[in-house]
C-alpha cells in the first residue's frame, strides 16, 4: 500500500504533476499544488481521477467497510481448504456484551472446545473497528490472496499444521460460504435459555457484516460436523498458561 500524505507526488489528467499539501481520508478530499506555489487545488479522490506519479489510480473507497472481519476470514479459510489446507477451522462467538464478535483460526486436530492458541490467529471485532487488520502483518483492505500470503509469511509452521484432509468439514464450510458470503457471517454460539436446558442443535446464528445489510433471510445453517454433544455444559474457554520462567515457550 503506497503512502498518501502531504508531500506525495501525484498526477492529474488536466493539471499534470503536483504535490499533495493536505489529506482528509475521512471525507476523501485532498489539497494539491500544481505549478503555482501560492495556490492549491482541492480534489476529491472519488471523482477527480487522481493518480500516483507512476500512473496508478488513487481510489477512495466510498462503500462502507465491513464492521467485522469474519466474512473476510471465511473467504481465506475457503481458499485454503481448496488448496489442501483442510485442517484449518474458524471459530466465531460473541463477547458477553453482544456488541462484538470474537474470532479464532486454529489448525491441526478438530477440537472446538480445547483448540490450540497461536499468537496472531485470534482477535475481536472491537479491535478491528479501530484497526481493520487481522494482526499477522496484513494491510487494511487486503484481498483474500494477500491475507493468505501474509499469514504464510507470518507463521509458516502454524499454517503447515493445517495441511491435510478433513473433507466433511471442508464440504460443510464451503456450503456455508456459498450461503453467506460476502455479506454475512456465522456465530458458533449456542445460547442456553435461562433456567432451561440447551435446545438440541438450533439454527446457527447469522449476522450481517455491514450495518446497511438487512437481517439474514436465507436457508438455515447447520452446525459443523462433530458438533453434537459439545454443548452439554456451559462453554468456558481454558485460561492461558502462566509462564513464570520468563523464557519463550514452544507453541504446538
Amino acid at each position: 500500500m503506497k503512502a498518501l500524505a502531504p508531500g506525495t507526488v501525484i498526477f492529474h489528467r488536466h493539471r499534470g504533476y503536483g504535490v499533495i499539501t493536505a489529506v482528509n481520508l475521512l471525507t476523501g478530499w485532498i489539497s494539491a499544488r500544481f505549478g503555482s506555489e501560492s495556490r492549491t487545488l482541492d480534489l476529491n479522490l472519488s471523482t477527480d481521477a487522481v493518480q500516483y506519479a507512476d500512473g496508478e489510480a488513487i481510489l477512495f473507497r466510498r462503500a462502507p467497510p465491513d464492521r467485522m472481519p469474519h466474512a473476510r476470514l471465511m473467504a481465506v479459510v475457503r481458499a485454503l481448504h481448496q488448496a489442501g489446507y483442510q485442517k484449518l477451522y474458524l471459530y466465531s462467538w460473541p463477547k458477553p456484551s453482544g456488541l462484538h464478535w470474537r474470532w479464532h483460526l486454529f489448525t491441526g486436530k478438530r477440537d472446538w472446545m480445547q483448540r490450540s492458541w497461536r499468537e496472531g490467529w485470534y482477535g475481536s471485532g472491537a479491535d478491528y473497528n479501530s484497526n481493520p487488520v487481522m494482526g499477522w502483518g496484513d494491510n487494511p483492505g487486503a484481498t483474500t490472496e494477500e491475507l493468505i500470503h501474509a499469514l504464510a509469511k507470518f507463521d509458516p509452521q502454524g499454517l503447515a499444521q493445517a495441511l491435510g484432509r478433513d473433507e466433511d468439514h471442508a464440504a460443510w464450510f464451503a456450503s456455508v460460504c456459498d450461503a453467506l458470503l460476502p455479506g454475512y457471517m456465522y456465530s458458533l454460539d449456542m445460547q442456553r435459555p435461562e433456567g432451561s436446558p440447551l435446545i438440541d442443535m438450533p439454527p446457527v446464528p447469522v449476522m450481517p457484516v455491514r450495518a446497511t445489510l438487512p437481517p439474514y433471510s436465507g436457508p438455515d445453517i447447520t452446525w459443523p460436523p462433530g458438533w453434537a454433544g459439545l454443548w452439554s455444559k456451559v462453554h468456558v474457554m481454558p485460561a492461558p498458561r502462566i509462564n513464570l520462567t520468563g523464557l519463550p515457550e514452544k507453541t504446538d
